[in-house]
């Protein structure tokens, strides 16, 4: 099977996933301006969880450039991450409803952590598919970024039983982190 129509479906989940949180979004009962506080938290939720979705959605784009041919591995690995995605509209809405309590928090972190690691199944699908010497492969290397997510999201979601707001700082430090393009693959890919 070609790549294009694992980027188009997935293309297609993550419109989905952020249209959802979008419909979550309410608005106040009142129409005054200072109303808009209390809506402030869901809105930052949703601001934080649009970056990451944007995040993920940019990374699979170089990502599937580095794909020659999809296999059934690469096909159920990208079901995975596609999978912990989804969740994380639920996780944004209750953030955004109980934004300094511990567990909405820390299932924050889950949500974010799941992804995280499905992605790096999906790499390793990949480089299983194409080889140890492919251009995902020479392109990772050791991959600082991609190692020390997981370690942040593991630390932030212990955190939130401690202090919520630390978590949600490392939540925010993380994706800012991960906001400066990855140029990785650019790299390794011949201009076409």
């Amino acid at each position: 099977m070609g790549k294009e129509r694992l980027a188009a479906f997935s293309d297609g989940v993550i419109a989905i996933i952020i249209t959802i949180m979008v419909l979550e979004l309410k608005m106040p009962h009142s129409a005054e301006w200072n109303a808009l506080w209390s809506v402030a938290p869901n809105f930052l939720s949703y601001v934080l969880s649009f970056i990451y979705l944007a995040i993920y959605w940019n990374n699979h784009h170089h990502l599937l450039h580095t794909v020659e041919r999809v296999d059934g591995l690469i096909l159920w690995a990208n079901a995975n991450l596609l999978f912990w995605l989804s969740l994380l509209p639920a996780a944004t809405s209750w953030l955004g409803e109980h934004p300094a309590a511990a567990a909405p928090t820390a299932l924050y972190g889950a949500a974010l952590l799941m992804p995280a690691i499905a992605y790096y199944l999906l790499q390793q699908a990949i480089i299983h598919r194409h080889g140890r010497q492919s251009v995902l492969a020479r392109a990772l290397g050791t991959d600082l970024k991609g190692k020390l997510s997981p370690l942040m999201y593991l630390t932030a979601i212990v955190l939130a039983f401690v202090e919520p707001w630390l978590s949600i700082a490392i939540y925010v430090f993380a994706a800012i982190i991960w906001l400066v393009p990855d140029r990785r693959i650019e790299k390794v890919i011949p201009e076409s």
